[in-house]
Order: C-alpha cells, then structure tokens, then sequence
C-alpha cells in the first residue's frame, strides 16, 4: 500500500546528505515551507546548495538556515531586500556565494530539469553580467543565451492539502515554485495543512500528482499578520 505520510517533520527529512542542493519553494513570504526549513536546521546536514526565490527575510526560514551556517552556496532572483542581512553578511564575508538568476530563468531552469531538457536558449540576460562566460547565438535575428536546468537532490515545499499516494493542492500565491520544483527534484517532501482520503480531491484541481512527491507531513495552520490564515 503506498503510503507517503510522515508522521514527523524529522521523519521526512531522514536522508538528506550534506552537499546537497535543495530547492525551497516560496515566494518572497507566501508558501514558504517554514518548518521543513526549521527541521532541516535540526537535521543537520552541511554544505548546502539552496535554491529559492530569494535570500530569506529576518531571522526566519531561509534566512535561519544561512545564519546556521548550513549553506555553501544560494541561487536566487532577489537576493536583498530590507531585511536580508543575513545574506548581506554573509556575502560581504565570503561565507557565501551567490549565484544571481533572473526569476523568470530561476523558473525556466527548474522546469527544464522536470521535462528532461538538457539545456535551451533564452533572450533574457543577453549582454549583460549575467550572461558572461555564457554560451550565446543569434536566432531569427535575436541574441539568446544558453541556459541548463537546475537539478535538486530533495525539494521542501509548502501544499495545502494531500492524501497518502502524494497528490498536491496549493492555496493561491502559496503555489508559486512548488509545481516545478517537485518535477526538478530527486526527492520532494511537502507540508500540508489537511491530508485527505484518496479520492478526496478533484482530480482536475490536483497541481502535482503524488508520482513526484515522496513524502508529505502534517502541519499546523499559522495565524499571519497580513493576509492567509487569520484567528
């Protein structure tokens, strides 16, 4: 019987190596999968590459993970914002390197990497630092340059509600990069706030079928100062 609940954070994480490269889904603060992160961090493992969105916000999430010490490398679109200065630390201090990736790239890559192609030619950062040490070529009269999938050994993203063969629901803006980060990873474990019977969900109003997913765990509905879920 397949089964891929989890009845633990800690027990979802179980395997995850150092030197890892981890996609974490989130959109600036929707759909972060806050307590994956927090139980990666007990986890313990090092040396990680991180890809997300951005860099973390505050003492939170991402930006705990980077402040632990756990991650060599980050790719990302907005690595600094007004709270970032775990980043802007760590980067000034070599602790860190930083591979900048406009967004639309960021999700083009991950996409790449679920679809099985092995590279493609995109306008987006033609002639800029972006692009140096970049395969380019003129096609139809445009400059693009070459791009490669981001492949990742797990991916930690935020759901709204599965069943045990793994099938995925996302709540609005929450969905963000946990569609295509579960197709680009070896390894996807998502946080739920409800787990249904089989059957439970229409399946035309499931994002991501369970054959991307490994494991799926439990969690509690966190009241937000602004927007989602409130008291």
């Amino acid at each position: 019987m397949i089964n891929k609940i989890a009845d633990s954070v800690a027990q979802a994480l179980q395997g995850i190596q150092d030197g890892a490269t981890v996609l974490i889904g989130g959109f600036g603060t929707a759909g972060i999968p806050g307590e994956l992160i927090d139980g990666l961090i007990e986890q313990g493992a090092r040396d990680l590459t991180v890809v997300n969105n951005n860099a973390g916000n505050g003492d939170a999430g991402l930006a705990a993970l980077l402040k632990a010490g756990r991650v060599r490398k980050i790719l990302c679109s907005f690595p600094r914002q007004a709270d970032s200065y775990v980043f802007d630390e760590l980067y000034r201090s070599g602790k860190l390197e930083l591979e900048l990736v406009a967004q639309g790239n960021l999700a083009e890559r991950l996409r790449a990497a679920g679809a099985g192609v092995g590279a493609f030619f995109c306008p987006t950062s033609f002639g800029t630092e972006l692009a140096k040490g970049k395969e380019t070529r003129e096609i139809n009269g445009r400059q693009y340059v070459l791009e490669y999938p981001i492949h990742g050994d797990v991916a930690l993203i935020k759901a709204e509600a599965g069943d045990r063969w793994g099938n995925l629901t996302y709540r609005k803006a929450a969905r963000n990069f946990g569609p295509v980060m579960a197709t680009a990873a070896k390894r996807t474990i998502a946080s739920v706030h409800e787990i249904v019977e089989l059957g439970a969900l229409d399946p035309e109003n499931i994002v991501t079928p369970g054959i991307f997913v490994s494991k799926i765990v439990k969690i509690e509905r966190v009241a937000t100062q602004a927007g989602g879920f409130k008291k």
